[in-house]
Parts: C-alpha cells; structure tokens; sequence
C-alpha cells in the first residue's frame, strides 16, 4: 500500500520487500522449507528462513511493483508482464506451468506484501535511477529457473533477476541486506551476471556498478 503523499514526499523510489518464500502458497512454503533443511544439513549450519525478493517503483509519472511470480494466465499485459523465462527446463517452456514472469506493473500489486519481513527498505530515492530500473526490466537475462545456467554457483530464480535488475541500472545495495535469520537463495547470481556483463559492455550512463 502506498504512502500518503505529502509535500515532503519524493516524487521517485525504489522500496525492496523482503516476501516469506510461499506466503499464501502451502506447497511452496513446504518445498522451500524441505530445500533448506536437506541444503542445511549438508552445509553444516542453522536453518534459516527464506525470503524472496520484490520492488516498488515510483517516478513522477506513477507507481510500478516488479515480481517475478509464475504465469497463471494469458492475460500477462493485464499485469505489466514485460519477460518470460522458462522453469526447469526450456524443453518444457511452452506448457504454462513451466514458464515464470517477470511483472513491471503500473499501480500493481504485490500479492503478499502484509506479510513483507521488516517492511519496506528505502534503496534510493533518484528519479534516474527509478526509470532506469523500469526501462531495465524487460532486458532482464531469460535464464532457467532453478537451473545455474551462467555457473554462478547458484540457481537462477526471482531473487537472481531483482538483484540482476538493481544492480545492472547502476542501484545500491547498500540497505537491500536480508533480514536476520533469513536466506535468499539466488541473490548472487543475479549480481553475479550483472557485474560480469558490465565489465564486458561497459556500465550504463549514469551507472554505478
């Protein structure tokens, strides 16, 4: 839910939302819990809860919310659908229920964000920044969900292409950390790839990678 507007208000933002992985989904509340406890096993430390990531974006012209969230329907432009990307594998891509989307929805919504661990994080209040960010997401890398296709160490999933998405237009991350006690799997590898494809092209103007 957005703030009242006041005069001190800015007229750009970019707020992070640290989601519970699977609020208002059991089942994918219980695979993620299933995940950790095997990864922390092996790993030899404490479980911790995930978290998956979403942005709210406003710039003078409005409000925009970007998730990656899987395809429920063909109505994608109905919710600001600007990327597709397969899930597992991409021989399987053209069945809905193997695909995810990449949303940059003007006045959307972000189905669970009551539910967000800590609320809102202020990343940066630059009315450049905001567009850029907008402008970027439908550039964002189609790589496989839950596959390490760049071998960054990690999988690709929706933590990978908001991190992906901040740092490639140029965001810091400086108040983006995760919440104590919490995980992000993927976070890295989106800030991997974007790093790499800086030094190979060059940040964008304006960048601060």
């Amino acid at each position: 839910m957005m703030a009242p507007e006041t005069e001190d208000a800015p007229s750009s933002s970019i707020d992070l939302y640290w989601l519970p992985l699977g609020a208002g989904a059991s089942i994918v509340r219980f695979n993620g819990r299933v995940y950790e406890a095997v990864l922390a096993h092996h790993q030899r430390r404490e479980r911790c809860a995930l978290v998956h990531a979403a942005l709210e974006v406003t710039v003078p012209e409005g409000r925009h919310t970007i998730e990656l969230a899987p395809v429920p329907d063909r109505a994608g432009l109905a919710r600001g659908v600007v990327n597709e990307g397969p899930v597992g594998s991409r021989l399987l891509q053209g069945l809905r229920v193997f695909r995810y989307e990449l949303r940059c929805w003007r006045d959307g919504v972000i189905p669970d964000i009551a539910e967000a661990v800590g609320g809102s994080r202020r990343l940066t209040d630059e009315v450049a920044l905001a567009q850029t960010v907008l402008t970027m997401a439908a550039a964002t890398p189609r790589l496989v969900w839950g596959r390490d296709e760049a071998r960054t160490g990690e999988m690709w999933n929706s933590n990978s292409a908001i991190s992906w998405l901040l740092v490639r237009s140029g965001v810091p991350l400086e108040a983006a950390g995760f919440p104590a006690g919490t995980r992000a799997p993927g976070w890295f590898a989106g800030v991997t790839v974007a790093h790499r494809q800086a030094t190979e092209t060059g940040p964008l103007e304006g960048s601060r990678v």
